[in-house]
């Protein structure tokens, strides 16, 4: 049986590529994003941390800094990008995710409290920006989950799983 396309191997037009009759619309880089195992986990041990699509969309992000990391989300435009968070080394100064430009989140925030078999639960209010971890009462520790989901222009879903110690507070605010 002969390669019909001899010679081709290394080149595909993209233009006339489907699989089963579909025509593949998805672009290499997109391709990649979803399909390279071998990046699906981003390890952020620097002060800083400034999300892209392209790099960070569908990959778990560990925070791994105890001296508190500043996260940028890139401008929630309805795309549909998912992020997910882990914070691997408990904070011990305050670290934040924040939005940018007009953009907002939406969502809550769960965490266990020091006191037993308790929880307590907090929302964001319409005007959310940002989230704060101060390694005790606004949560921080290690373990912690952190999703967000661009469903909207200019609006985040936010659902954070943790825990707090001392008088819980909520991890959310408007700085704006």
């Amino acid at each position: 049986m002969g390669r019909p396309y001899k010679g081709l191997e290394n080149y595909v037009n993209a233009e006339n590529f489907s699989i089963g009759g579909v025509a593949v619309t998805a672009t290499a880089a997109e391709l990649n994003r979803v399909a390279d195992a071998s990046a699906r986990i981003v390890n952020a041990t620097a002060a800083t941390l400034t999300v892209t699509q392209a790099a960070h969309d569908g990959k778990t992000i560990t925070l791994n800094r105890a001296g508190g990391i500043a996260v940028t989300l890139p401008a929630a435009t309805g795309s549909g990008t998912k992020l997910r968070f882990i914070i691997g080394t408990t904070f011990t100064s305050s670290a934040t995710i924040k939005v940018v430009g007009d953009d907002t989140m939406t969502g809550q925030a769960l965490f266990a409290q020091d006191s037993g078999d308790t929880s307590v639960m907090f929302e964001t209010a319409s005007d959310t920006d940002t989230i704060t971890f101060n390694g005790t009462t606004t949560g921080g520790y290690k373990g912690t989950l952190v999703v967000l989901e661009d469903i909207a222009a200019d609006l985040w879903y936010v659902n954070v799983i943790g825990s707090a110690t001392g008088v819980e507070a909520t991890p959310f605010s408007a700085t704006v």
